[in-house]
């Protein structure tokens, strides 16, 4: 089968050998799987993800960088062939999703962070027969794809305190922030104000559902805490208190990933707010815990997602209540993966672009 290959740090396409599966195990065929930020990052710099994972004690072998792996863990796939021993729930022909980890006799086995197994960018696929969801009818497999992206959206809003909040302001408006905002509104939360540099990407977060759309050039998103009954301060919080109202907070996800941007939104937050940490940056940054202390803030990290959050994203894309369309913004096939890679490091150029092995 063919492959875009890491190997060192450019991306060839070469054949190798098809998988074979083992028992709760299927051989799949990829049909659309999406370019991520972390596979940007990983082409340049997969010594310091590596590290990452082992310093993180998440166990499991961390993939080795010096050796070739198969990049893509945002995709759509149709069962070719079952293991020996499955439950055949899911008949080949079948199109579906799964959460990028494969079970296997070792353990678990992170899908597109791996030597011995590939990714999306492959023809071909293992994935754990217990973890497949079909992909309902009608749904692209473009579309299905962006479950996996859209799952991280949603476990960040789940870990927001929506219930109290005035208002949610989501800092960054790439494919992370997108999905952040997408979740938002899937759940029915407003009003949502959106920042971000690219008059793109603010285009996307406004057909996505933001409320209000800034440019942070010109307005700052931390000025205007009234306008949606947030306290911008203790003094404020006290008088809506006295006056026995319950005052109401703002709900801040970052989703930019550099330095100094912590520290950004803990001078720019109102008082007790809630900020989620969405973008992942990989530099070591500083920030003032005094002043967050100060300004009673609350601040959390988010990774990943659950099964059940996967789940429901895919509910979300066959429902129609997230539009794929606002998301994939070109496709391309194995040959054009690299050229896709050095494409998307250019804010203003795309989204999301989504490769179709068998094209």
């Amino acid at each position: 089968m063919r492959a875009v290959v890491r190997r060192g740090k450019t991306l060839v396409v070469d054949d190798m050998a098809v998988p074979t599966p083992a028992t709760g195990q299927v051989l799949v065929k990829t049909l659309a799987c999406g370019i991520c930020g972390s596979d940007l990052h990983a082409l340049h710099h997969a010594e310091a993800l590596a590290d990452m994972a082992r310093r993180s004690g998440g166990g499991g072998d961390v993939m080795d960088p010096s050796k070739d792996i198969v990049f893509g863990h945002e995709f759509c796939a149709e069962i070719l062939e079952h293991g020996i021993g499955n439950t055949k729930t899911l008949k080949a022909g079948t199109r579906v999703v799964s959460v990028p980890v494969l079970l296997g006799p070792t353990g678990a086995e992170s899908v597109g962070y791996s030597n011995r197994i590939p990714g999306g960018f492959a023809e071909n696929m293992l994935l754990s027969e217990a973890m497949l969801l079909e992909v309902p009818n009608g749904l692209s497999s473009t579309a299905a794809a962006l479950t996996e992206p859209l799952a991280v959206g949603l476990h960040a809003v789940n870990l927001a305190n929506l219930e109290t909040a005035g208002v949610a302001v989501v800092i960054g408006c790439g494919p992370v922030g997108l999905a952040v905002i997408a979740a938002l509104k899937a759940r029915g939360f407003g009003p949502v104000l959106a920042a971000d540099f690219s008059p793109k990407r603010r285009a996307s977060a406004e057909a996505i559902g933001a409320d209000i759309v800034i440019d942070p050039a010109v307005t700052s998103p931390y000025s205007r805490w009234s306008d949606f009954g947030v306290p911008a301060n203790a003094g404020e919080r006290g008088m809506v208190a006295m006056m026995g109202g319950v005052p109401k907070n703002a709900v801040i996800f970052e989703c930019v990933g550099v330095p100094g941007m912590v520290q950004k939104l803990i001078e720019g937050a109102p008082n007790s707010a809630q900020i989620i940490i969405v973008g992942v940056c990989m530099e070591t940054d500083r920030f003032e815990p005094a002043l967050a202390i100060v300004k009673h803030l609350d601040l959390r990290f988010a990774f990943a997602y659950t099964p059940d959050e996967y789940a429901q994203c895919l509910h979300y894309l066959a429902e129609g209540a997230v539009n794929a369309d606002h998301f994939i913004t070109g496709t391309v096939d194995l040959a054009g993966t690299a050229g896709a890679f050095e494409t998307l490091a250019k804010p203003d150029a795309h989204i999301k672009i989504i490769v179709e092995p068998g094209r």
